[in-house]
């Protein structure tokens, strides 16, 4: 029988999870749509394609991956062979959220088993279609001593959190993210924390204003905004703003129409209390385009919002939602003012043909990851990082980083025994002049 740190045994695990998807790739669709009317082009194209795409990644290299690494041995430990074993840290638990709720499930859930972790996943209780769903394909999958999936509410991810872990990995609000650090402090346990925060998308005098109206308000509009890199707001030099404004609504309501509502193609605000903040988010506001909403069915149409004070809650906080402010700049100082009186952000958008520009924005400004000249496509290249920095989040995952993520790395120097040499040992006497000029030339 094989045993679970086999790797071959990981990799059969996550083939039969890779065939489970497949076959339930129509109800997951469906929970999906269930939950919060997500498209069904979403669905796939952010949701099950991008899981499916990386198992399938993940079985074709983890024989590599998991493999020791052979690395330049030091000359003061001549003879030796030196090498990096990535072994697995033990008991993982994985908090996900409920706006991507099968894709932030299933890739960290992926990496850890192949990694050679046991794992317990908590999905989301606000996407009850999807969890039930997934626990369905693990259970069916995964032997209970392997891998798990706990269900219930915050009562229980907090009951979670308070027994000991190897390794935490948490996907979702900064402030729950400080509970997730401050629970893993107590036992000195590692945590990837993906959070989230204001993503900037500033557009300079130089950039194609048509092209990126529509690019933005695709990264805007996917999943009705209820994305942690979706543009927060916009940034457009005040020269071009009445135009850029005029062109967004265009792309908007070629996107979805005259009346989004009707729109097959744009996903409900979650629940209840998240459609009742997003509206608060409109009090007090000049509302440009969109603001139409409908309780019974969760509905807030794609809305742009007038140069929002920034003492105004909406600019407070991270939107997640279907609302965009727009703000002018006239200086590169008043963009610098506005993106730095916010907490690192965990993406960052510039639209512009100017290079001298953007090394400039890509040079002073601290944030996760981005995009030139488009928004969100960073998530599509698994070679690529993703991870916030400072408020947006700690640690990096993706592709091998994944992998390496749920990995311990430990050192192991394989010394040779045909050479000793006695430098190092005592007695030290005459031998320090010596040692000197042997770490100077070294």
């Amino acid at each position: 029988m094989k045993h679970k740190n086999d790797i071959s045994y990981r990799k059969e695990s996550l083939k039969k999870l890779l065939h489970n998807i497949i076959e339930n790739e129509e109800a997951i669709i469906k929970a999906l749509y269930d939950d919060f009317k997500k498209p069904a082009f979403e669905a796939v194209l952010t949701e099950t394609n991008y899981v499916i795409s990386d198992l399938k990644e993940t079985i074709k290299r983890m024989d590599s991956w998991a493999k020791p690494k052979k690395v330049f041995a030091s000359l003061l430990n001549f003879p030796s062979s030196d090498y990096i074993y990535s072994e697995p840290y033990g008991n993982v638990l994985i908090l996900s959220p409920w706006n991507y709720p099968f894709q932030l499930a299933l890739c960290p859930l992926v990496a850890a088993v192949a990694a050679g972790n046991k794992v317990t996943l908590k999905p989301s209780e606000l996407t009850p279609n999807t969890s039930n769903i997934i626990s369905k394909i693990i259970s069916e999958t995964f032997a209970v001593k392997d891998v798990v999936v706990v269900t219930g509410d915050a009562t229980i991810a907090q009951e979670l959190l308070n027994k000991r872990w190897d390794y935490i990995f948490f996907t979702g609000s900064v402030a729950v993210g400080k509970i997730v650090a401050k629970a893993a402090a107590e036992n000195l346990t590692p945590v990837t924390l993906e959070l989230g925060g204001k993503s900037p998308c500033i557009v300079d005098e130089t950039a194609n204003l048509e092209l990126s109206a529509r690019r933005i308000v695709w990264g805007k509009i996917i999943n009705a905004g209820q994305t942690c890199v979706a543009p927060d707001y916009i940034l457009v030099h005040h020269k071009m703003k009445d135009t850029f404004v005029k062109l967004l609504i265009q792309e908007i309501e070629k996107a979805l129409g005259t009346n989004p509502e009707e729109s097959s193609d744009f996903a409900r605000i979650i629940n209840l209390k998240n459609w009742q903040r997003q509206l608060s988010l409109l009090e007090n506001q000049t509302i440009l385009f969109g603001g139409q909403s409908n309780k019974e069915t969760l509905y807030l149409a794609p809305t742009l919002l007038d140069e929002p004070n920034m003492d105004s809650v909406v600019m407070k906080e991270e939107i997640f939602g279907p609302i965009l402010p727009i703000l002018s700049y006239q200086s590169k100082s008043d963009i610098e003012k506005i993106i730095s009186s916010f907490e690192k952000p965990l993406s960052l958008y510039l639209f512009s043909q100017d290079k001298s520009f953007i090394d400039e924005v890509l040079r002073k400004y601290s944030f996760g990851g981005g995009c030139i000249n488009d928004t969100v496509i960073h998530l599509a290249n698994n070679r690529l990082p993703f991870g916030g920095v400072g408020n947006s989040g700690m640690g990096a995952y993706h592709g091998k980083l994944s992998f390496d993520i749920f990995s311990h790395k430990k050192a192991i120097v394989k010394k040779g025994t045909w050479l000793d040499l006695p430098m190092r040992y005592a007695p030290y006497k005459d031998k320090l002049k010596t040692i000197q000029k042997v770490l100077k030339w070294l």
